[in-house]
């Protein structure tokens, strides 16, 4: 397990200071965590899950906002990942076909998959410093891509996370007035070895552990520049349509 996190340095970043990610409790979360960790560029690693004191309920507002100002608390963030995402439930799954949508189901994709997000990114992005490269990272999806779209199906999924790129690239834009050197972005973490992709899983998928997921994401983030910020990335750091 020790072998992808080897090489993760971070260096492009500022050393000290803080990271954080949201969604800590979910696979690839945890893996960014100790990943994050184990760089040793942080004098803190903040993470936020529902379990988390404080927790987050990406459907409250109030909790994201409290979360930013707590780890805002404990120095300069540098460095800012998203690892929330909604694909299936007991209550609800990737639809086949048009027929399947149902309104309620549809909001509610949106309300996890969008819109917490951006609340999320409402509440740090203010709080990253105005000089020196820093980082917002979102995890999205492939099938987020509408130029890569020919399969079709997952509306839900597909839909809310192309909303969120698009509210990712907006961001971007008004972030860089601010502070030139952030970077605001999107990432694809591929197919990963976690309860969110194992129902869909294929033979002849490259199906990652979370901890080498977390590697690659990384190693991206530190090879991102500002002049990059608002794209959209897979996990070796190549754009993927809009």
């Amino acid at each position: 397990m020790d072998e992808p996190f080897q090489k993760l340095v971070l260096r492009s970043l500022a050393a000290n200071g803080v990271a954080i990610v949201f969604g800590a409790s979910g696979g690839v979360g945890q893996a960014l965590v100790e990943a994050i960790a184990k760089s040793g560029r942080f004098d803190h690693v903040v993470s936020f899950s529902r379990s988390s004191s404080p927790p987050i309920d990406l459907l409250d507002e109030a909790s994201l906002q409290q979360a930013a100002a707590f780890a805002a608390s404990k120095g300069e963030i540098r460095l800012v990942i998203n690892a929330t995402g909604f694909l299936h439930d007991g209550a609800q799954g990737p639809e086949k076909s048009l027929q399947q949508i149902d309104p309620i189901k549809l909001a509610r994709a949106f309300a996890l998959n969008a819109i917490g997000p951006a609340l999320i990114m409402k509440h740090v992005l203010p709080l990253l410093p105005r000089t020196g490269k820093s980082v917002f990272a979102t995890l999205s999806a492939r099938v987020a891509s509408i130029g890569d779209n020919r399969l079709g199906g997952w509306y839900s999924y597909r839909a809310s996370k192309a909303a969120l790129n698009q509210l990712v690239r907006t961001a971007a834009v008004e972030l860089a007035r601010r502070a030139p050197s952030a970077v605001c972005i999107a990432l694809h973490p591929g197919t990963v070895a976690t309860p969110l992709s194992a129902p869909f899983s294929k033979d002849g998928l490259d199906v990652q552990s979370a901890e080498v997921c977390a590697a690659r994401l990384i190693d991206v983030i530190d090879r991102l520049s500002p002049d990059q910020t608002g794209g959209f990335f897979d996990h070796f750091g190549v754009p993927i349509p809009w």
